[in-house]
């Protein structure tokens, strides 16, 4: 066996997409109704108001990682891809890339409101909304999620926000993990694949994002797709790690042709440009009629584009001579990239509209891995769950549950087991000549970009789960 299979532990994975199953009540009523009234969790109060409440923190707080050295790990991995390296412990977050990808939903009110807004042009500003609220989690998330075992799944429904999602890691080389949500009014379906490439650049971790990711609102018979940003962490080497997404998302309405182009700003010089998001919605004769801007980490806006570039104008001329001042006291700094100090807020031109504010994170947040507050409920295992969800799903995987618990010793003597355990299954495949065959999901040809990508195919909530493999 070659290195590069004996060290492949699945990364991230994720691209798909289908058409919308019709979701059976029947089998949600089966699929999620679970009695907490009788335990409570960490933090978790069963009900309030006659809304379900999850946990709001972890049983136990994160470890530091001052005392592991990464570069004793990386020097050798320059301009590699990091899936095929195993790292420690302690650089991850106890919760798998499933669970991780799972946090798209977490505004899900957004996709509500595109549901029920009459104008086209309306409909792409919330579903822009959605688009960079859905990266807004990744905000000082230093941690690396689980690599899915092959097989590996995750479900979660949340009856209050009116969805539920499942996913499934369909490929192990290349990693690949494929979801599919859905309203449970039939208002919508959200899916993709995603398997980004994360590559050591010597200071810094980049992760290029790969996959389409589709929404379609089907009372208005539209199609929307686009691809994630690329995500950076500074600082994995020496100093305070922190992390800048850029690039440019191009959010494609495939029914009406309107478009809305996205830019998330690198930091730039003195890191001025930090977080920010610019952009504009167009319809298909290329006419302009708004422009989109905020940061990622904080909040996005809308308002005339007239409006908005008189603005800038007059906010140029007011940088001109700061800036000059800035650039007498800047200095160089070949060992680490300097940690930026939190920028102002958004300067918002008058007539704007508000279209999304990111969710303050809990006090503890720093203590847990800077969970928000629906991450930190992702791995709860609640009363009833046990006896109802496949056998596969992430909150079994023992590895990251004893992390979770702060059994650390525990979590990577587990870790390795698991993907000990999946390199013999592998072994034993390829000596029998077998392929890996997918449960959920297969690959087909999403009819909105013509481009491959997994498939929902539909079944897993009703809940026949004799035949899946034992992974853990």
């Amino acid at each position: 066996m070659s290195n590069e299979e004996e060290f492949y532990d699945a990364v991230t994975g994720l691209d798909s997409d289908e058409s919308y199953e019709g979701v059976s009540e029947a089998s949600f009523k089966d699929a999620m109704v679970f009695d907490s009234s009788s335990q409570k969790n960490n933090g978790t109060v069963p009900q309030e108001n006659g809304i379900k409440k999850h946990r709001t923190s972890l049983p136990s707080p994160m470890f530091s990682r001052s005392t592991v050295s990464v570069w004793s790990i990386l020097k050798k991995c320059i301009g590699l891809e990091l899936s095929k390296i195993t790292m420690p412990i302690v650089f991850n977050e106890p919760l798998s890339f499933l669970q991780r990808i799972t946090e798209y939903m977490e505004h899900t009110y957004l996709i509500n409101r595109a549901c029920s807004l009459p104008d086209s042009i309306e409909r792409m500003q919330a579903v822009a909304a959605f688009a960079v609220s859905a990266v807004a989690s990744q905000w000082d998330r230093t941690g690396k999620p689980f690599n899915p075992l092959l097989g590996e799944t995750y479900e979660l429904t949340r009856e209050e926000q009116g969805y539920r999602l499942v996913s499934e890691q369909v490929s192990h080389h290349p990693p690949v993990s494929a979801f599919h949500a859905e309203s449970l009014a039939g208002d919508f379906v959200f899916h993709g694949s995603i398997y980004p490439k994360l590559k050591f650049w010597g200071k810094n971790v980049e992760a290029e994002p790969k996959g389409t990711i589709t929404l379609e609102l089907l009372k208005h018979n539209e199609a929307y797709t686009w691809s994630n940003p690329f995500c950076c962490v500074h600082n994995v080497i020496l100093g305070k790690l922190w992390i800048e997404q850029y690039g440019t998302v191009e959010i494609v309405n495939h029914s009406t042709g309107d478009k809305c182009v996205l830019n998330f700003k690198p930091g730039g010089m003195f890191y001025k440009e930090l977080h920010k998001v610019e952009g504009y919605i167009q319809d298909k004769s290329k006419k302009k009629h708004c422009v989109i801007y905020g940061k990622w980490t904080e909040c996005m806006w809308s308002v005339d584009a007239q409006a908005y570039e008189a603005h800038k104008k007059s906010e140029k001329k007011g940088d001109t001579k700061k800036q000059r001042n800035e650039e007498q006291v800047g200095a160089d700094n070949d060992d680490a990239d300097d940690m930026p100090e939190v920028q102002e807020t958004v300067s918002v031109v008058p007539g704007s509209t508000l279209l999304w504010r990111i969710d303050p994170r809990p006090a503890h947040s720093a203590e847990m891995y800077n969970f928000t507050n629906f991450a930190m409920s992702l791995n709860e295992l609640e009363p009833g769950m046990e006896a109802i969800l496949a056998p596969t799903d992430c909150r079994f995987r023992p590895d990251i549950r004893a992390m979770e618990n702060g059994n650390m010793d525990e979590a990577s003597q587990e870790k390795e087991r698991l993907e000990e355990k999946q390199r013999a299954s592998r072994k034993e495949r390829a000596k029998n000549e077998e392929e890996w065959s997918t449960r959920w999901f297969q690959m087909g040809t999403n009819p909105y970009t013509g481009s491959q990508g997994w498939l929902y195919t539909g079944g897993y909530f009703n809940r026949n789960y004799q035949d899946l493999p034992n992974i853990y």
